[in-house]
């Protein structure tokens, strides 16, 4: 059960090898989680992850998980509750994708769009309802600030992260009054091995202040959490700016 504060025993993460995953596992752990299911593909990156979330005193487990292989969601989450209560589920998978590459080339785009949205609603779903069932719980959505408004540099990624922003809220207001807590969580730029090499916008962040604002936003029960805060003012400013001058923004 979660405590006072609303930080987690038990911590399902969906995106076992996901940096950002790991930096709120690592933080959640040195508050109270005690046990930790790391569900991802399995190889030596996910029980490396798990090895070294041991050494903190969790109690960790991995799990086989393909984001894209949705048939098999129902039966490997529901091996995971039938362990017992889960607390919190992070959903923290996604592909940047290569918009260049993946424009030429559809079945590319496809994948991603079947990676951060297909497959992130076969779990939500299935997840939101394992939460329900046992009373009480969170479910914490990794988002994106480009789902906001899609850019001509990144629209394939950006129109994937809308959608699974828009089914995290609408999910979020089924789930009101039921026991189960939605978080949507709103990085910017954070700087991982995905974004290695990418230029750096300004307000860019790391794992571990996404992990920080994670715990803040659990501790409020907040349904929306932006990273950095800042990025809300800037964002409702794009949002609302003319398209005609959207498009000659060097963005």
């Amino acid at each position: 059960m979660k405590d006072a504060f609303g930080l987690p025993q038990s911590l399902l993460v969906l995106g076992g090898t996901s940096e950002i995953a790991l930096a709120t596992a690592r933080r959640l752990i040195a508050r109270r989680t005690r046990t930790v299911w790391l569900a991802g593909r399995p190889s030596p990156a996910l029980e490396s992850a798990a090895a070294r979330l041991r050494l903190l005193g969790a109690d960790v487990h991995t799990v086989p998980f393909d984001a894209l292989d949705p048939e098999a969601h129902e039966t490997v989450l529901g091996k995971v509750f039938a362990e017992g209560d889960v607390d919190m589920v992070l959903l923290a998978f996604g592909v940047l994708g290569d918009q260049a590459h993946d424009e030429r080339e559809p079945a590319a785009a496809v994948r991603v769009a079947r990676t951060n949205y297909t497959g992130a609603v076969s779990a939500g779903l299935i997840a939101a309802r394992a939460l329900q069932t046992q009373g009480h719980g969170s479910l914490v959505v990794l988002s994106s600030v480009a789902g906001e408004r899609a850019r001509r540099s990144n629209f394939i990624y950006g129109s994937s992260k809308a959608g699974l922003d828009a089914f995290a809220q609408g999910l979020g207001d089924a789930l009101h009054g039921t026991g189960v807590h939605v978080m949507v969580v709103r990085p910017g730029f954070v700087r991982t091995k995905m974004t290695a090499g990418l230029p750096q916008p300004p307000l860019a962040t790391t794992p571990e202040a996404v992990a920080t604002a994670v715990e803040l936003g659990l501790r409020r029960r907040s349904e929306t959490v932006w990273v950095p805060g800042l990025l809300r003012v800037a964002m409702s400013a794009l949002r609302h700016t003319p398209r005609g001058l959207f498009r000659r923004l060097p963005i």
